[in-house]
């Protein structure tokens, strides 16, 4: 019994000494959790937060037109059919309330505000409907339609704690470095092939939800998909979109494309046939372009392509200029 009792002090004595030697390395979920909110990255409350009075109703049919726009507004839509398809949600994540995830954060906070792609002071009813001719491919909402304004209700309930004229970290799209070279739609191809494609198919065509309304994977090119005026086809938007939030569930704290690979991906979805819209009216200003706004005309002498693919060094040292 004593040599029994002297192996339990002597185990003793080796889990306190493991204890003192490596407590600095185990990490409560305390402080895992901690580090996670040190990003500091906006987050959008969930629909459960809504409130249940008449205000929240209207709030709710927002969201719910942002996260099945196809079901109301869609080619077989139960209010009217004036989209293609697929749903705001496709492009804005999670109704528009995940960080980094091209969400709604700073609509109520920003806007009104000028554009340059339209060289005007743009309400939040113009830049939903700016969306939904770009992005969705259809036709605009009456300004004052129920439909509208429960929108309109929504983007004000999601940004109703962000203080006026400011963009918290983690809304819209994050900006990545540009490349030192041109973005490369061929090694793109082989990437989405490895990264993509079980969601989105060969044909980008994506996949339909199980009802047959909407999408479970949107169509990233062809006559379904966003036209060529939209803000996903500058691809340092779609490059940055794709960065933090693909493979789905992929997010900012755990991504895993390199931003090489999200650039040259973005790439290639964007060399792929799309709709295309008129687009004589944007920019009025052309000194204004983005450096990577795929159109011409231009306030340099730089080529279209260029502009689309990069390399974007030349083109920031001539602006600077």
């Amino acid at each position: 019994m004593k040599k029994i009792g002297y192996l339990l002090i002597i185990i003793s004595l080796l889990i306190g000494i493991a204890n003192f030697f490596f407590k600095s390395e185990t990490i409560p979920a305390i402080a895992t959790n901690q580090v996670m909110d040190s990003a500091n990255c906006w987050t959008g409350p969930g629909p459960y937060q809504i409130p249940t009075d008449s205000l929240g109703k209207q709030i709710q049919y927002g969201r719910n037109l942002i996260a099945n726009t196809a079901y109301y507004l869609g080619p077989a839509g139960i209010v009217a059919h004036q989209t293609n398809g697929m749903n705001c949600q496709n492009c804005h994540l999670e109704a528009g309330t995940k960080p980094w995830g091209n969400n709604y954060g700073a609509v109520a906070s920003l806007y009104p505000k000028y554009r340059d792609r339209s060289g005007k002071i743009e309400s939040i009813e113009m830049r939903v409907n700016d969306c939904l001719q770009r992005s969705l491919n259809g036709q605009p909402l009456d300004s004052l339609s129920k439909e509208m304004l429960a929108i309109k209700a929504y983007f004000l309930w999601l940004g109703k704690n962000i203080p006026k004229g400011t963009k918290p970290k983690g809304t819209g799209i994050q900006d990545l470095a540009f490349l030192s070279r041109a973005a490369n739609p061929i090694e793109g191809k082989i990437l989405y092939t490895n990264a993509c494609l079980k969601c989105h198919l060969a044909n980008g065509q994506g996949q339909a939800a199980i009802d047959g309304i909407g999408y479970m994977y949107p169509p990233l090119w062809g006559e379904h998909s966003y036209n060529n005026a939209a803000g996903l086809f500058r691809i340092s938007r779609l490059a940055g979109f794709i960065k933090n939030n693909m493979p789905n569930p992929v997010n900012y704290h755990h991504p895993i494309l390199s931003n090489e690979a999200a650039w040259d991906i973005a790439a290639y979805i964007n060399s792929q046939p799309r709709p295309s819209k008129n687009q004589d009216a944007d920019w009025p200003n052309k000194a204004k372009k983005p450096i990577d706004y795929p159109y011409g005309p231009y306030a340099d002498s730089f080529s279209e392509m260029q502009h689309k693919y990069g390399p974007y060094d030349a083109i920031v040292k001539a602006r600077k200029k």
